[in-house]
């Protein structure tokens, strides 16, 4: 019967932990397309396909844009996270809160 319970608390702390490990993995999903497409992937963009970008820091958006500018036709940056200076103040907890910037689009 413990072994169910630590079993049980395993589980829940994965369930915990695993959207920010998504989201990491995720960021770095993007990053790599945004920086370093594949073959495939510029031949869809020349093809008119965009993506779609979500959650990136500010930094690497004026990254993206100063660096890939023929490219820029084909993404979209949206919930772009401010830099970290721009950020209120830290919580109680000594983290700042994250704000995104959101159009309403």
């Amino acid at each position: 019967m413990k072994t169910l319970g630590i079993i049980q608390s395993l589980a829940a702390g994965l369930l915990l932990v695993s959207p920010v490990l998504q989201a990491k993995e995720l960021r770095d999903i993007e990053l790599r397309r945004l920086f370093e497409p594949t073959p495939a992937e510029r031949r869809a963009e020349r093809a008119g396909r965009v993506y779609i970008y979500e959650g990136l820091r500010e930094d690497d958006v004026e990254r993206a844009l100063r660096e890939q500018f023929d490219r820029a036709s084909s993404m979209m940056f949206i919930r772009v996270q401010p830099n970290p200076a721009a950020s209120s103040r830290p919580s109680g907890d000594g983290t700042a809160p994250v704000h995104y910037q959101d159009d309403g689009c």
